[in-house]
């Protein structure tokens, strides 16, 4: 084994297996994919072949295998190596295009593109598409995130704008950060509310206990502030829609889980889609069981642009699956 004291990781991840886990996978590659949903199944199996899925500290002696789970309460480390340092490449990967200038662009980002390349996706993002879109943008704000000034979730569909120069981002930057836009999103949560609308205010910060998910009110944690709409209510499911004062990472899915009680429909860090699936009607569970995501999507997105002054906001419809879910509904 190499001694991976010689290498730099950008994340030390550790996991014990639960009688849970025990239970639901026999492979411990499907397990590692369960739990770490962001990396891909190649990129888990590449860790493991380079000894960088190993034994915990406190069982040192364990054989691992990726064809088997190991006993309840064995420690795994999972070490992930930082990004590459090579800057992106572009990609002809088609795009839906909402509006563009020549200092900005908004689309419609897709549930299942990843938004800027990180471990386990390092193609076929949506700067490796933006790259080859707009040929001069590589350089405007972060290296590695071109013209990147906010990021919705892979899962996570809907409307994004990318600045394609260094004012424009600058300025982009300063209404996010000041949160003097308008954002709305469109989303199933299991269950039913008490209240048909309603004020989330929490702080948000990373999970001590998974460094894979974020928590509200842990000490250290920023403010962050969701209003939530209830759209119908369903027996066992509700359509709501939620309004960000903030965008802390992951904060729908936390204020949904953590506060609300009532997670994101499919959420695999947040909640468990295979209850969920079970508590659904048939006819829903069978159209939705193959879908990977959470049901969130980022329907409006309204600001005053940076240069130009003038007031723009782009509003686009669910991902057909998302309709599907109401017709099944009603």
């Amino acid at each position: 084994m190499n001694d991976q004291n010689e290498i730099e990781f950008d994340e030390e991840i550790q996991i014990t297996i639960s009688p849970s886990d025990k239970e639901n996978f026999s492979r411990l590659d499907h397990l590692l994919q369960d739990k770490l949903p962001q990396f891909s199944r190649n990129f888990l199996k590449n860790l493991f072949e380079k000894d960088q899925i190993i034994p915990g500290d406190k069982n040192p002696g364990l054989k691992l295998e990726l064809k088997k789970v190991p006993a309840v309460g064995s420690e795994i480390t999972i070490l992930i190596p930082p990004p590459l340092p090579s800057t992106a490449l572009p990609e002809n990967i088609p795009l839906e295009i909402l509006y563009e200038d020549e200092h900005l662009v908004f689309v419609n980002k897709p549930a299942g593109m990843v938004t800027h390349p990180a471990p386990g996706n390092y193609t076929g993002t949506l700067v490796n598409a933006i790259l080859h879109h707009c040929k001069d943008i590589q350089g405007v704000g972060d290296q590695k995130r071109p013209g990147i000034v906010h990021r919705l979730d892979k899962g996570t569909s809907g409307v994004m704008v990318i600045a394609k120069n260094q004012k424009c981002h600058e300025g982009l930057v300063l209404l996010f950060s000041t949160h003097n836009i308008e954002r709305k999103y469109e989303a199933f949560i299991m269950g039913k509310l008490p209240q048909s609308s309603g004020k989330i205010e929490s702080t948000i910060g990373r999970d001590p206990h998974n460094r894979l998910k974020m928590k509200a009110n842990v000490s250290q944690g920023k403010k962050a502030i969701t209003y939530y709409t209830v759209l119908k209510e369903y027996q066992t499911h509700t359509h709501i829609e939620f309004k960000l004062e903030t965008g802390r990472t992951h904060q729908i899915r936390v204020h949904a889980a953590d506060i609300l009680k009532h997670p994101l429909l499919l959420d695999p860090l947040y909640g468990n889609p295979s209850e969920h699936l079970k508590r659904m009607p048939q006819s829903i569970a069978e159209s939705i069981k193959d879908y990977p995501h959470p049901f969130l999507h980022a329907k409006i997105l309204g600001l005053i642009h940076p240069i130009t002054k003038e007031q723009l906001r782009f509003e686009v419809p669910p991902p057909k699956i998302f309709k599907d879910v109401l017709e099944l509904s009603n």
